[in-house]
């Protein structure tokens, strides 16, 4: 992995809320099934978002950056969820779980922040018409000249 992204604030948030869900979940009683299968989910979901935060640093293409970007927040999104039954379900620690949210907030300010710096003149059209960028329909017709980002060397960016 590029050492860039590991400096990236919204990467080192990332693993924060791994390494702090790591500690809570194992908490969680060891002969409860139901806490068990959601430990996996959350650590899960937790790993998906540091994934998907390398993915769309890897890339230019500003629709594969956004779709890499709604899988972070729906993970992001159930591990937010995720909290709500704890108590319920015999986690008697569930009080720990707020500090959790805090950091998924702080996530989501980092998140918007990064997002917004998503170039969307790099982009191929996507016809699903998904992650276009702004203004831009499924039948757009792309012209030649706005695909000269991709001759472009990657470390002209940086």
């Amino acid at each position: 992995m590029r050492e860039s992204v590991r400096n990236l604030p919204l990467y080192q948030k990332a693993e924060e809320i791994y390494e702090t869900l790591k500690i809570i979940t194992d908490l969680f009683p060891e002969d409860n099934d139901y806490l068990q299968h959601l430990k996996i989910n959350l650590l899960e979901d937790s790993m998906i978002i540091q994934a998907k935060i390398s993915g769309a640093e890897a890339v230019r293409l500003y629709d594969i950056k956004m779709e890499n970007a709604a899988i972070i927040r729906k993970a992001a999104r159930d591990i937010m969820v995720s909290g709500n039954n704890l108590e319920m379900f015999g986690f008697t620690d569930s009080k720990y779980y707020k500090l959790i949210r805090s950091l998924i907030e702080e996530l989501r300010i980092l998140f918007v922040e990064w997002v917004a710096g998503f170039d969307p003149k790099h982009f191929i059209v996507d016809d699903w018409g998904l992650f276009n960028p702004p203004g831009i329909s499924h039948d757009y017709i792309q012209s030649d000249d706005e695909l000269d980002f991709l001759d472009e060397d990657e470390d002209d960016e940086f």
